[in-house]
C-alpha cells in the first residue's frame, strides 16, 4: 500500500505552485493529497489534484485579537487533526507560511514525518518553529539567512523546483538585436508600481528601440494598461498570473520582475536576463535575498525600489540593453547554473529523502 502524504499550502502562487510541483513529483510513488486556504484555491487544478479547503485566516497582530486568534488556531488544528486521522496520512508536507500551522501542530500531535520546503534565501519564521521537529527541510542552497546553526544538517539541497511543461521548452537564445520583447512581471498579488509606475520607462523604451510588451497584471488594472498601450501605439499583450507564462518568457529577451522565489528559478531556467525590483515590504526583506542569491551567480541585475527616481528606471534598462557582452554573460551563467536541473534529478532527489528517512 502507498504512504499517503499531505501537502501544506494556501495564500499566494509563491506557496502554492511549488507545492502543486510537489504534488506531480509524487503523484506515482504516493498518495498525494494537497490542503490550502480559501485564498491559494485560485493556484490549483481541482481536476487534477485532491484538495482539502482549511481556511487559516491570516492572523492579525493585535493584542484584542489575542483570544479569537487563539481559538481559531485550536479550531482549525482539530479540523486539521480529524483530516489526518481520517485519511490515515503518514507525512506532511509543509511549503510554509501561517497557513501551516495548524496541520503542522497536528502532524507533531500524530507522531506524523514532517518535512519542511524553504524556496527562499532568507528563513520562514512557520518553518523556523516547526524545524525542531522535522525530518528534513528542502532548500536551493546551504547558505540561508537566519537558519538556526543547530538545525544546518537537517537541509537537503534540491535544484529550484519547475513547473514540469517548461523542461519542455528550449533554452531561450534570443538576443536583443531588431526588437526587445519586454517581459513585466509583478507576481502572484500583482504589484502597482509595475503597473502605474513604469509608463514613463516603457513610453522612453518605445522612442529607442522597436517594442514588444508581455505584462502580467490584475483585473483591476487591465483596462488602464490596455487604454495606455494603445494610446502609445505600443505592441503589447497583456496576461495574468494564472496563465502559462512560459509561452510569454520564451519569447522575451528581457524582464522587469519581481523577486519571488519561484519566478527567478524559472526565468534562470529559460534563460532570459532579468532586472529584479524586489518587493520592498516582503516579511525579512526575502525577496532582495532571493535576487542577491542569483546576482552573486551574475545571473541578473538587482534595481532597489525606494532608490529609483525620475528616469532611473529607462537609464538602467538602457544601459543594461546596451552593454551586450555582460548581458551575453547573464545568460551564460543561467545556463551553467541550470544544467543540471532535470525533472528527474529533482524527482529522484524528493522521493530518495522521503524514502529515507
Amino acid at each position: 500500500m502507498k504512504k499517503k502524504i499531505l501537502i501544506s499550502t494556501g495564500g499566494t502562487g509563491g506557496h502554492v505552485i511549488p507545492a502543486s510541483i510537489f504534488f506531480e513529483h509524487l503523484k506515482n510513488d504516493f498518495d498525494v493529497f494537497l490542503s490550502s486556504d480559501q485564498r491559494g484555491m485560485k493556484f490549483l487544478d481541482l481536476e487534477k489534484e485532491k484538495v482539502k479547503i482549511i481556511n487559516t485566516p491570516k492572523l492579525k497582530n493585535n493584542f484584542f485579537l489575542l483570544p479569537l486568534n487563539f481559538f481559531l488556531i485550536i479550531f482549525l488544528t482539530l479540523k486539521s487533526f480529524f483530516f489526518i486521522k481520517k485519511n490515515n496520512i503518514n507525512i506532511l508536507i509543509s511549503t510554509g507560511g501561517y497557513m501551516s500551522l495548524p496541520l503542522c501542530i497536528s502532524a507533531k500531535i500524530l507522531n506524523l514525518k514532517l518535512y519542511l520546503f524553504e524556496p527562499n534565501m532568507v528563513i520562514g519564521r512557520a518553518n523556523i518553529f516547526f524545524m525542531k521537529w522535522c525530518e528534513r527541510i528542502f532548500c536551493y542552497s546551504n547558505n540561508i539567512k537566519n537558519f538556526p546553526k543547530k538545525y544546518l544538517n537537517k537541509i537537503t539541497v534540491i535544484n529550484p523546483l519547475i513547473r514540469k511543461n517548461f523542461y519542455s521548452i528550449k533554452f531561450n537564445d534570443k538576443e536583443i538585436l531588431d526588437e526587445l520583447k519586454l517581459l513585466i512581471i509583478g507576481g502572484s498579488q500583482g504589484a502597482k508600481f509595475f503597473d502605474q509606475g513604469v509608463k514613463d520607462t516603457i513610453l522612453n523604451l518605445s522612442k529607442k528601440y522597436k517594442l514588444k510588451i508581455y505584462q502580467q497584471s490584475n483585473n483591476e488594472n487591465l483596462e488602464i494598461l490596455k487604454n495606455f498601450y494603445s494610446s502609445k501605439n505600443i505592441d503589447y499583450q497583456l496576461f495574468d498570473y494564472k496563465e502559462n507564462i512560459s509561452e510569454f518568457i520564451s519569447d522575451s529577451n528581457l524582464c522587469i520582475t519581481r523577486a519571488g522565489a519561484s519566478t527567478l528559478s524559472e526565468l534562470t531556467f529559460l534563460n532570459v536576463p532579468y532586472l529584479a525590483i524586489p518587493y520592498p515590504f516582503a516579511k525579512d526583506n526575502h525577496q532582495y535575498e532571493n535576487a542577491l542569491f542569483y546576482e552573486n551567480k551574475n545571473c541578473c541585475w538587482i534595481l532597489e525600489q525606494n532608490k529609483i527616481t525620475g528616469e532611473g528606471l529607462s537609464k538602467k534598462l538602457i544601459q543594461i540593453i546596451e552593454n551586450k557582452d555582460d548581458y551575453l554573460e547573464k545568460k551564460k551563467n543561467m545556463k551553467n547554473f541550470s544544467y543540471q536541473n532535470s525533472w528527474n534529478n529533482v524527482n529522484e532527489k524528493i522521493i530518495q529523502t522521503i524514502n529515507e528517512n
